[in-house]
């Protein structure tokens, strides 16, 4: 039988855990609850398991029947400050919490990759590593993980890594997509403070005022990506958040504004860096007054391996249908801490349609928001995807080194989606999400 045909036959027990996760949404990256649930549902999987120490992170290894080298899937577990309105009959029962990225579908598709290839344990010719991460949204919990040793948890170095993110709009259940190189942008949160002299409305030439010099940094940004970013290495500068004042007849003493920045390179981004903090202590000179500015670096791009984008599409071909996975034509300027573990070891990420039939992908809801809904038939898609990458990669180091040739039809671009399959970005408020 084929892995969708049994990732199918564990769509009630998927479904269920889903719904579980669902209800019960946990922020950060302490998930003590549904650290439980997972552990739960590998429970007589054979795994050996480890828990995290500064995250409740899951780090699961299945040792295969066959020697061979190790490869690592991962599901991020963490959901959002959002107050769900989907009206579900298992929607989030806390206050200000919901799964509305999707990240429910990402844990419960890492389980039933865990049970397909625990089923076939026998013809795995190496070992898999399955990551139950936290904290994606805005606190780095990858980067925790690796600290933590995930990378290594089969006892050597993972020789490639895949994860995969639903969509609740863009695509069908089921349609898959990714890309050789840069997947999703670097994301880096800039918090900046104007300081001048406070004073009475009616007399500014007795104070010196932030509120002008704030206004003239905004635009001057927004030249800034006009004409010293190059076109071809895209950059995005969006200023988000201004507050300044108390009363309509009161010059402030202080300025603020908040702003996020997406970048695809490490070039673009020290460019951008350099070239934002450059413009905005240059207008805050002009208009004598002092600029304080908090950079916040939070993931750098997500950058997909030539090779592994490649096998990875034509192993979406293959197990969700010939016409159900493409190569996305452009990168997403969304951000994701799976960069983190991009740099360490080859992989990619990969897209999945996760709209519920009968809603037009084009306007549905889409991840972060409240009314997001995700289809509960995309996690046999979602396991099968996952099984079958680490499945078909260890087969293929245990013929060779590198990765088998994947043929032009199967690397060559199918017919565009109604939407380039949107990825989110995590919040950038001033502090990470705690719960």
């Amino acid at each position: 039988m084929s892995l969708l045909h049994d990732a199918h036959a564990l769509a009630p027990a998927l479904t269920a855990l889903r719904h579980a996760l669902h209800r019960e949404p946990e922020l950060g990256l302490d998930l003590p609850r549904t650290q439980a649930k997972v552990l739960a549902a590998l429970e007589g999987l054979g795994l050996e398991i480890t828990l995290g120490t500064a995250l409740s992170s899951v780090t699961a290894v299945l040792r295969g029947g066959r020697p061979g080298p190790a490869v690592l899937l991962r599901g991020d577990m963490d959901a959002l400050p959002v107050q769900e309105e989907t009206g579900l009959p298992y929607a989030s029962v806390l206050d200000g919490r919901m799964h509305a990225c999707g990240h429910d579908l990402h844990t419960t598709g890492l389980v039933g990759a865990a049970r397909l290839l625990a089923a076939r344990r026998a013809e795995l010719a190496g070992d898999v590593v399955f990551m139950f991460q936290p904290g994606e949204e805005g606190q780095g919990g990858a980067k925790i993980m690796i600290d933590e040793g995930v990378l290594d948890a089969a006892g050597e170095r993972v020789v490639a890594a895949y994860a995969l993110h639903v969509v609740s709009t863009g695509a069908p259940t089921g349609f898959a997509a990714t890309r050789p190189g840069p997947m999703l942008a670097a994301s880096d949160a800039v918090h900046v403070t104007v300081h001048g002299r406070g004073g009475h409305g009616s007399s500014p030439h007795s104070a010196t005022d932030p509120v002008p010099a704030m206004c003239a940094m905004v635009t001057a940004l927004q030249t800034l990506v006009t004409r010293e970013i190059d076109i071809f290495d895209p950059a995005v500068v969006t200023v988000g958040r201004l507050h300044a004042g108390t009363a309509a007849n009161v010059i402030p003493a202080t300025a603020h504004f908040d702003a996020t920045v997406r970048t695809f390179s490490d070039t673009a981004h020290a460019t951008v860096r350099a070239a934002f903090e450059r413009t905005v202590h240059g207008v805050a000179a002009a208009h004598g007054v002092r600029a304080e500015i908090d950079y916040v670096e939070q993931y750098p791009p997500t950058v997909n391996h030539t090779d592994e984008a490649a096998f990875a599409l034509a192993t979406a071909r293959d197990i969700l249908g010939a016409d159900h996975a493409f190569e996305a034509p452009k990168p997403m300027a969304g951000s994701e801490d799976f960069s983190f573990v991009l740099r360490e070891v080859p992989g990619a990420f990969v897209g999945l349609g996760a709209c519920p039939p009968g809603t037009d992908p084009v306007t549905a809801p889409m991840n972060h928001s409240a009314q997001a809904v995700y289809d509960d038939g995309a996690l046999p898609h979602a396991a099968a995807l996952l099984a079958g990458l680490a499945l078909r990669r260890l087969a293929a180091a245990a013929l060779s080194p590198g990765l088998p040739e994947v043929s032009p039809a199967a690397a060559s671009p199918a017919p565009a989606l109604p939407l380039p399959l949107p990825l989110p970005s995590p919040p950038t408020d001033e502090e990470p999400v705690r719960p």
